[in-house]
């Protein structure tokens, strides 16, 4: 059984990281690290990493990446940016790991996301569209039924 202490230490903690979530949301196009989110929580990284991945289910610099891929597919079906400029307009510094990350939650390459998005979302307001083509993060995805 938890003590009273414990409780209350746990409750600041989860304040703490969902302001570290909150930050990131805002500024996922900013340079952010593990020790600079932690240091704005006052809190080292190792406890900020696993604490919120015991509150979200994916490490803080996954969380990241999934709120940078995210932006990037709404910039990718407008269509007007290449996939260069989308890497670094979403605040991603290589454009090898940024397209590696895309390609692992979406499935495809941010290029041929490009070319595919267009036409699947023609006539589909943006807000929509931002909905159906969300990427599936793995703690989402469900298991399949059977044995």
């Amino acid at each position: 059984m938890t003590s009273r202490a414990d409780s209350e230490q746990r409750l600041r903690d989860l304040t703490r990281l969902r302001r570290v979530r909150d930050r990131i949301d805002r500024e996922y196009a900013h340079p952010l690290d593990v020790e600079a989110l932690a240091r704005g929580a006052h809190m080292s990284a190792g406890h900020l990493s696993r604490e919120f991945k015991r509150a979200y289910g994916e490490s803080p610099y996954s969380y990241l990446m999934t709120r940078r891929i995210e932006r990037a597919m709404t910039l990718l079906r407008r269509g007007d940016l290449s996939v260069t400029d989308v890497c670094f307009e979403v605040g991603c510094s290589s454009l090898g790991t940024f397209s590696t990350r895309f390609t692992e939650l979406v499935g495809m390459s941010p290029r041929e996301y490009r070319a595919r998005a267009a036409d699947a979302t023609a006539g589909i307001p943006a807000c929509i569209a931002k909905q159906v083509t969300r990427p599936v993060r793995n703690r989402e995805v469900r298991a399949p039924h059977g044995g």
